[in-house]
C-alpha cells in the first residue's frame, strides 16, 4: 500500500496505532492523546472528533497516515 492509499479517515485502526500528518508528519499517539485540544490520554484516534485538526498545521483528520511498524 503506498502512503496515499492510506490517507482518509479509517474505522478499521486499531486503537492503539500511530498515526503521522502528511502535511507536516506530527505524529497523533493515542497513549499521549493532544493536549492542545485537551484530548485525554488512551483516546484512539478513530473516536476524535469530527472537527479535530492536526495540533501543528491544522490539517484535518483525513490527512493522517497509520504509521506501519
Amino acid at each position: 500500500m503506498s502512503g496515499f492509499e492510506n490517507f482518509g479517515v479509517r474505522g478499521d485502526l486499531a486503537d492503539d496505532v500511530l498515526l503521522e500528518c502528511g502535511i507536516c508528519w506530527t505524529r497523533y499517539d493515542p497513549a499521549e492523546g493532544d493536549a492542545v485540544a485537551q484530548i485525554a490520554p488512551g483516546t484512539p484516534f478513530s473516536v476524535l472528533p469530527d472537527d479535530w485538526r492536526c495540533p501543528n498545521c491544522d490539517a484535518p483528520k483525513a490527512k493522517f497516515m497509520a504509521v506501519e511498524s
